[in-house]
């Protein structure tokens, strides 16, 4: 035992020296010593070498199954005017004509959207089209080759043996001295020297949490970032989003105020920063809300405000309807699209599966995130423009940039009924196409029209 505990100290001298003189003092500096970059080639390299020896597993074992595709079944792509059409004309029926048939063309798009509808799929991890040596991503997983799992083996000696204890280190360094050095700043009186040091630490902390989690983030279009007095909305797929933009920049954050060790991080954050942090009984009011939103926009001194107004995570494949109310503040709105690589992890966060501990847990023992942000020109409203078509315009730019479908879809229908006045939009089509014979087309009405009557 003598001999063990100096060892034991060496150890711990070795991985505090690591920690803090390799990791922790480049990042507070926003420099890289090279060494994640290194990393994510060598998984790039060790992850194309396993999708290959997949690949031949697949040819050589028939029996191998395929992983399932996003789409669980093939739909027509016909509108609603050319599948009536086709089935009236064994009937004889002229345009306009009720036919019971009719029924059948309903009855089939209510089954198709039981089975694979557009929205209940986009809150379901991202299925990859190959296995990336995690657990997780490939359900159908059978034994391929004794080399692969090796190689499997050894990471999930690397994930947890080594990467998970490191990340924990940096992750409870970085949230203590955001509470600690937060707590410090607020009690200086208010004065620019304050507010530049919460802004570094505030940028201090983030970049310290981004280590933790091996995150490499390429920023594009640096010349967009948001700016002080504007509002910065972004696509939303995890709470490590905002660790993501505040790596860059900092921001005034939005939310409600919560109890716990997360409501004792909000209120030293608050002291030394104008975060915007409501009361759950005020978050129900839509006029208070937006009352502290504009009065913080109107002061072009105070930090840009990040929002997301989808108001749920999306599994980065698709922007969904963003809430109007963001884009009644007024001011400028700065967009920023957000992709990750699901290559290296999982990034969504299905809150109705994982409570956020488990879902930090499994971020932490994933391989890295890797992450693109585009910052997109600022945007204004039209005149005559209103607030919905000004939100919709904002989130067709983000989808276009990075590489997401552009839904209509309301994120809240992951916990809600759909409204009734979704039915009724198809029952009135329906009407006007039998009382005028008029050819109407499904595939020529709005994106939103178009994904109400999928549903």
């Amino acid at each position: 035992m003598e001999e063990v505990w100096p060892a034991l100290m060496q150890l711990f001298q070795l991985w505090m020296f690591v920690v803090l003189f390799l990791i922790m003092m480049p990042a507070m500096f926003g420099l890289s010593l090279g060494v994640t970059g290194v990393y994510i080639q060598v998984l790039v390299r060790i992850l194309e070498w396993a999708t290959i020896r997949i690949q031949r597993g697949l040819q050589n074992e028939p029996r191998v199954t395929v992983p399932l595709t996003t789409e669980i079944i093939e739909r027509a792509g016909g509108s609603m005017e050319e599948e009536l059409e086709q089935r009236r004309r064994t009937h004889s029926l002229s345009v306009g004509e009720f036919s019971l048939s009719d029924v059948l063309y309903f009855y089939k798009r209510g089954v198709e959207t039981i089975v694979d509808d557009q929205v209940t799929q986009r809150f379901s991890s991202e299925e990859l089209a190959s296995w990336n040596l995690l657990t997780r991503t490939n359900q159908n997983f059978q034994y391929i080759s004794l080399r692969l799992t090796i190689i499997w083996g050894l990471g999930v000696l690397v994930r947890y043996g080594i990467l998970f204890p490191l990340r924990i280190t940096l992750a409870l360094i970085g949230l203590s001295w955001l509470v600690v050095g937060t707590s410090l700043v607020g009690s200086l009186p208010e004065s620019s020297v304050k507010n530049w040091l919460s802004e570094l630490v505030h940028l201090t902390c983030y970049r310290i949490c981004a280590r933790g989690l091996s995150a490499t983030v390429h920023y594009h279009n640096k010349e967009n970032r948001p700016q002080k007095g504007g509002i910065c909305v972004a696509n939303h797929t995890t709470p490590i989003d905002v660790v993501i933009l505040a790596n860059d920049g900092c921001y005034a954050m939005v939310g409600q105020i919560h109890g716990g060790l997360l409501g004792i991080i909000q209120r030293s954050m608050v002291r030394s920063c104008p975060h915007v942090w409501f009361e759950r009984s005020e978050m129900k009011d839509r006029h208070a809300v937006t009352s502290r939103l504009r009065d913080h926009v109107a002061e072009r001194t105070k930090l840009p405000i990040l929002i997301f107004p989808e108001g749920t995570c999306v599994n980065n494949t698709s922007v969904m309807m963003f809430k109007k109310g963001s884009f009644e503040i007024g001011g400028t709105i700065h967009p920023v699209a957000i992709k990750y690589d699901p290559r290296f992890g999982d990034a969504f966060w299905n809150s109705s599966k994982y409570n956020m501990v488990s879902y930090v847990l499994r971020m932490m023992t994933s391989w890295a995130v890797v992450v693109n942000v585009w910052y997109l020109p600022a945007m204004s409203r039209q005149e005559g423009e209103d607030a919905t078509h000004f939100a919709n315009r904002v989130k067709s730019a983000i989808a276009a940039q990075g590489g997401l479908l552009d839904l209509a879809w309301d994120g809240g229908l992951k916990r809600a009924r759909v409204k009734e006045s979704f039915r009724q939009e198809q029952q009135k089509l329906y009407s006007k196409r039998k009382n005028s014979g008029n050819n109407i087309d499904i595939g020529q009405e709005s994106p939103k029209k178009k994904q109400e009557a999928n549903y």
